[in-house]
């Protein structure tokens, strides 16, 4: 094994994705397999699962799918205990379900605000209940939680999904705090503007011309290149001592003002 494998290799090592039967999750699940991993695609769309499984394994890759409602404790409850049974044991967990909408602020309804919150926030903060406390249980592990540059910046037209997202950075520094000598980590990965189901919708030419006003490299990202980061915060030997982190992978957003 080279060094750089030494220190990045999954193998032997089981991996939980909810949202992976997304674009961005998708893509992440593909890079952990790469990696050696055993990728476990969970989400609600048994046909998008499947079909995500059936093309990390024509790469060669190790994948299975697993039925999830993320905006629910008791389903994640029971992925938790079905994947730990099934392998012994979980050594990754990646949070990133989510919904967003553009709704104007006035016209957003409670029954919106309550849904957004509930998939984006609670149910990263479900998962992380049942599954660190699962692996702490194991001897550790790594937890990374999908948040955004919204995370950070507030966000015009996207103000529930902003407002989720920045909770669930917050919410991961405590809980890293609160696993810290426990043997799991926990991180976030915050993705800039990469073109995806739940966002295309609100990307006008004028949204788009916006964006790349205030993106220094001046275009959007390409989901492979969110895979880097993933690898480094999840890898229990590249990033041993990195817990309760962001990383921003957004062409530079987050470093602009005007």
């Amino acid at each position: 094994m080279s060094y750089l494998e030494s220190l990045f290799s999954l193998k032997d090592q089981v991996a939980v994705v909810i949202g992976g039967t997304g674009v961005l999750c998708g893509e992440l699940a593909h890079g952990l397999a790469g990696a050696g991993a055993h990728v476990v695609v969970a989400g609600r769309s048994e046909e998008r699962g499947l079909a995500r499984v059936e093309a990390i394994t024509a790469q060669g890759g190790k994948a299975s799918f697993a039925a999830v409602d993320a905006m629910s404790k008791a389903s994640i409850q029971q992925l938790c205990d079905e994947q730990f049974a099934e392998h012994g044991r979980v050594h990754m967990l990646i949070n990133g379900a989510g919904v967003n909408s553009p709704t104007p602020y006035f016209d957003i309804e409670e029954e919106e605000f309550e849904r957004i919150l509930r998939s984006n926030l609670m149910g990263t903060h479900f998962a992380c209940q049942s599954f660190g406390k699962a692996m702490i249980a194991a001897g550790g592990g790594s937890i990374l939680n999908i948040g955004s540059v919204t995370s950070f910046l507030p966000l015009s037209k996207v103000f529930t999904y902003a407002a989720s997202k920045a909770a669930v950075l917050n919410l991961t520094k405590n809980v890293a705090r609160e696993f810290a000598t426990q043997g799991v980590r926990v991180n976030c990965l915050c993705p800039g503007f990469f073109p995806a189901e739940q966002n295309r919708k609100i990307l006008s030419p004028e949204r788009t011309a916006d964006i790349m006003r205030h993106t220094p490299m001046k275009r959007f990202g390409e989901p492979s290149e969110l895979i880097g980061a993933t690898l480094l915060l999840l890898s229990a030997k590249a990033g041993s001592f990195i817990t309760g982190e962001a990383i921003y992978v957004d062409g530079g957003f987050t470093s602009m003002t005007i």
